[in-house]
């Protein structure tokens, strides 16, 4: 695997986001979408890790781990209309929302106030993602306590999306990952993992471990 260049993988994501229509999502032309994330692109250069890391092999699949994800959230791109962007690695299976998730449920899986989107221009830099597959067969509620423990932060629904969206090799079989960071106030916390060859948006319970599911995790968000 080739060493990790954080200005072409910003670059690299940018494109992504062009190729998927995220401009006309938000309202914007191609030229307008990259004036929003130019800004952006510095603290990524800056903040992508240390130069030991830099100097690593980028393997998501093995490691379970990315330097940075771009983010667009739910106030420029609605989840719904997000995550059939989404397929595994080498898929061609759209991702989906699990139809467990009653209509209108989606709207009140808000940020946690510890996982609050930085900045007001629905776009920031989710930096130092873990898939969290320690966590795997580890009752929620119990990973996301050792999460907040570490310092670290849980990944919002939509952080979940760009994550996908960037570095699809990360979602694996019996590796993938909640995501803690959206509650909606019951006992569901949101995840993503695999069914019918297709990445999916689902949820579990709070309570109920799952062999197949760890808790994905990040180190800081900027805008």
């Amino acid at each position: 695997m080739p060493a990790f260049d954080a200005a072409a993988e910003f670059d690299r994501q940018v494109r992504t986001l062009n190729a998927l229509g995220y401009p006309a999502l938000s309202g914007r032309t191609e030229e307008q979408f990259a004036e929003l994330v130019a800004p952006l692109r510095a603290e990524a250069v800056a903040h992508a890790g240390t130069p030991d890391e830099a100097d690593a092999p980028y393997d998501p699949a093995a490691t379970g781990r990315v330097p940075f994800v771009l983010v667009v959230t739910r106030a420029l791109a609605p989840i719904e209309r997000t995550m059939p962007l989404t397929a595994l690695h080498g898929g061609k299976l759209p991702g989906f929302v699990d139809r467990t998730f009653e209509p209108g449920s989606l709207e009140r899986f808000v940020a946690t106030e510890e996982a609050e989107p930085p900045g007001r221009d629905g776009v920031h830099l989710l930096f130092d993602v873990e898939r969290g597959e320690e966590f795997c067969g580890v009752v929620p509620n119990d990973a996301m306590a050792a999460v907040a423990e570490r310092g670290r932060s849980l990944l919002t629904i939509e952080e979940g999306v760009a994550l996908m969206t960037h570095a699809p090799r990360i979602l694996v079989k019996n590796k993938c990952f909640s995501l803690g960071g959206s509650r909606s106030g019951d006992r569901r916390v949101p995840a993503i993992w695999i069914s019918r060859k297709a990445p999916k948006l689902g949820w579990c319970w709070a309570g109920n471990p799952h062999t197949w599911l760890g808790m994905a995790s990040a180190g800081a968000r900027r805008a």
